[in-house]
């Protein structure tokens, strides 16, 4: 997500850092390189003037002319301004109250409205709402066998339309929800390649007649400036109440989720972030703000993890950190927990400084490969690596398909990072190679 901008934010702080002290006209050269950096990332020209503007007049003030560390103090102001640029307040939040409440989720077709709705559906059953999934696209072949088959798979209620009029299949699935106790409805409407009057008038009327609690413009991250333009025609004809942007886990420049906000005055509240079904996150500035600038997201990281690794498994692991008992068949428990989380790519998106070593060191391959080397040592050399000698190491490499290089870094790497752990459970200080971003 955002490798492109967050590579260039990163090379621009980076050149800031190794000046030490910096003057007036280092600041206002890096503010124009962020500006251009920006553009490239396709961010509507209006939007960056504007946010420029905003930065000249915190950026440029004595707060980061004397800090002992500038460069550190305008990371700081950039960050302070994207979250507050980014930000809607409250506004942000999804109303999903009412008996029933109504969702109304509106968009071109190949957006990813039918997926989205479902995830969405998802998401909210988690947080204890009981959500009713229906079919509005009357026209597209098989639009609603995919909302019933997705809907099946992932376990949610979904409602099984009859021939008629749209209207009345709508205000039957209310009443029905409103029967079974079932809230918020999920409306997945009809999309075209392209905005056209039929289209518009249909949404215009569902709106009237349901009066729903969320219109939801879903739009495809990765198209740009397009994202921009189609979100403000949306807006001119129907209105809506926020936006969920999909395939950002794709979106490599930033550009809309930069944009949308600023120009249609209206708030980003949920992104798609992958395929899989609980791939979608509530929109929050401050962390899009920190994952843009290369600093992480452990907030959502540790949501992440509570979710997926049992509160004992962990406890567990940290005691055996403490005592130093820590053994490979302990650390192969842990990829496994790990592996639960999602890909390695988007793990280190979370994690502060690790974005740039990911994409060089790490990767899902290479998880296997060391899952194949713990699993090629016998229980006795999981459980005591220090006799693995030469031959073993040999053996070793041979069963897991690697090198004997392979073996001995991952044996290397092992002890290093128990003697890390074991350090910070003392509460000793010390750097932590990527904590920061270089």
């Amino acid at each position: 997500m955002f490798d492109n901008i967050t590579a260039r934010l990163g090379e621009i702080f980076r050149n800031l850092r190794r000046k030490g002290k910096l003057s007036r006209s280092d600041i206002e050269k890096g503010l124009k390189d962020i500006r251009l950096a920006l553009l490239e990332a396709d961010v509507n020209y209006k939007v960056v003037k504007a946010f420029i503007e905003r930065l000249k007049e915190n950026a440029t003030g004595e707060r980061v002319l004397r800090s002992f560390t500038p460069a550190e103090t305008l990371l700081k102001v950039v960050y302070e301004q994207l979250s507050d640029f980014l930000s809607s307040g409250s506004n942000a939040e999804l109303k999903v109250d009412g008996r029933p409440g109504v969702v109304m989720l509106i968009g071109l077709q190949g957006s990813g409205k039918t997926t989205t709705a479902v995830k969405i559906a998802h998401l909210l059953k988690k947080k204890g709402k009981k959500p009713l999934l229906v079919p509005c696209d009357l026209k597209r072949p098989a639009a609603v066998e995919q909302l019933r088959i997705l809907s099946e798979k992932a376990k949610l209620s979904f409602y099984n339309i009859k021939k008629g009029e749209l209207s009345h299949i709508c205000l039957g699935a209310v009443n029905y929800a409103k029967k079974e106790g079932l809230t918020p409805v999920i409306l997945d409407t009809a999309g075209r390649l392209h905005i056209d009057k039929e289209m518009l008038e249909e949404l215009v009327e569902l709106k009237k007649l349901l009066h729903p609690r969320e219109i939801l413009l879903v739009l495809d991250a990765m198209t740009g400036q397009d994202a921009v333009n189609i979100g403000l025609e949306f807006q001119k004809k129907v209105d809506f109440n926020g936006v969920v942007l999909t395939k950002m886990d794709g979106d490599a420049r930033g550009g809309a989720a930069f944009s949308l906000k600023y120009v249609t005055e209206r708030p980003i509240k949920l992104m798609g972030t992958g395929e899989k079904i609980g791939d979608i996150e509530f929109f929050d500035a401050q962390r899009m703000a920190s994952r843009i600038l290369g600093m992480g997201d452990l907030s959502t990281l540790v949501e992440k993890a509570q979710e997926v690794i049992k509160k004992e498994e962990a406890e567990e692991v940290a005691r055996k950190f403490r005592e130093a008992r820590f053994t490979f068949e302990d650390f192969r428990k842990q990829l496994e927990m790990v592996k639960k989380l999602g890909p390695v790519e988007k793990i280190a998106e979370m994690i502060p400084g690790m974005k740039s070593i990911a994409r060089a060191d790490i990767d899902d391959k290479a998880l296997k490969r060391i899952e194949a080397i713990i699993g090629s040592m016998t229980i006795e050399e999981r459980n005591n690596p220090r006799i693995i000698d030469g031959s073993r190491r040999k053996r070793i490499a041979r069963g897991s398909g690697t090198t004997v290089t392979e073996v001995n870094k991952l044996l290397k790497d092992f002890e290093m990072m128990k003697k890390m752990m074991k350090q910070l459970s003392r509460g000793k200080k010390g750097f932590i190679p990527g904590m920061f971003p270089q």
